[in-house]
């Protein structure tokens, strides 16, 4: 059977409070997102790995507190003053993409201190912590490292099976019986991982013409690892 042309047709995933899934792995963090009032001078800094949940905290607590969200890596020091008003909130994304850049890494030890200045909550996302973002700019480094920080822990098999569950259906796929099950039991408990697997399948069930069954399912499985590996 000829391979068919695939087109990303799929709605944008779904990020809203109501969507997101507790779970032990990421209460803590979702209790100290909770608790603004809390942050020590008012900044907190997120860390988890690729898909662990970092951008959905980040976008419903955006919405909920009027915040603007931008990257790390497109700050610069001249338009950074417009990123922040008096009392407000700013959430900085993959603040670990700022290491090197001259440029972000000025513009977002501006804005650490704009918004203890204007008295405004700073939510910032990395992978990792600031110790290994490579900073060049000393004053920022000592800030970040001061800054108080929470983890979104690695996943137990339950939210892992449910992460896949929500996966598939952001990209309007209906999985056949046993895939979620199977996909849980022969993957690493790595919520990245989830998210390169479902695409995978969504390629290839798209290009195949083929429902999304459990062969399927761990055959796109074994690929994403190859390639891994």
């Amino acid at each position: 059977m000829p391979r068919q042309l695939t087109l990303d047709l799929r709605t944008p995933p779904a990020l809203s409070r109501q969507d997101f899934l507790p779970a032990p792995a990421n209460a803590e963090a979702l209790a100290m997102l909770d608790r603004p009032q809390d942050w020590p001078q008012g900044r907190l800094l997120l860390v988890g790995p690729e898909g662990a949940g970092k951008s959905h905290l980040a976008a419903f607590w955006a919405a909920e507190h009027g915040a603007q969200r931008v990257r790390a890596s497109g700050l610069r020091p001249e338009t950074a003053d417009a990123l922040v008003a008096p009392g407000g909130a700013l959430v900085v994304e993959d603040a670990h993409r700022a290491g090197g850049a001259a440029g972000a890494e000025a513009a977002l030890f501006h804005l650490w201190n704009l918004c203890a200045a204007q008295g405004a909550l700073l939510l910032i996302t990395a992978r990792t912590p600031p110790r290994d973002w490579g900073l060049a700019l000393p004053d920022l480094a000592s800030r970040m490292a001061a800054t108080a920080l929470v983890r979104l822990e690695p996943p137990d098999e339950a939210l892992l099976a449910a992460v896949l569950v929500k996966l598939f259906a952001d990209r309007q796929l209906v999985p056949g019986p046993g895939v979620v099950e199977s996909l849980s039991r022969h993957m690493d408990r790595d919520l990245g991982l989830a998210r390169r697997v479902v695409a995978e399948i969504d390629r290839t069930a798209l290009a195949e013409g083929r429902g999304v069954t459990r062969p399927l399912a761990l055959a796109a499985l074994a690929r994403i690892a190859g390639e891994a590996g």
